[in-house]
């Protein structure tokens, strides 16, 4: 039998790396060794990052509600509250996205939550 080498799947694991490295900064964007640490550096952050952005955004709707709820007359917490008393199933992304464009039919829905109160 024949002797297989590897230089073929080692050629192309290093291209796969070093295309994903491309737009690094100076050795890591050319050397395969630093191309892989930081590759595999940055896939951890990207790994991180799309669990960090979700609280972000939850973070982000719930002081746009509290702005708008403050603007209404109520504040935050008990708006939510509110909102559950009187059956109103609505997640924060669309109550912030209302808030921000629709501010009468915000309104209407917080002066529903208060008359649950």
């Amino acid at each position: 039998m024949a002797r297989v080498k590897g230089a073929l799947s080692t050629r192309k694991r290093r291209n796969r790396v070093l295309k994903a490295a491309k737009g690094y900064w100076g050795s890591k964007s050319r050397h395969f060794k630093m191309a892989k640490q930081a590759v595999m550096k940055s896939g951890n952050y990207a790994y991180i990052g799309r669990k960090q952005k979700k609280r972000e955004f939850r973070a982000l709707w719930i002081t746009r509600i509290s702005a708008q709820a403050k603007v209404c007359g109520i504040n935050y917490s008990q708006l939510m509250h509110g909102l559950k008393l009187a059956g109103i199933d609505l997640n924060r992304k669309m109550l912030a996205e209302i808030a921000v464009s629709d501010k009468e039919a915000f309104a209407a829905i917080v002066d529903k939550a208060k008359a649950a109160l």
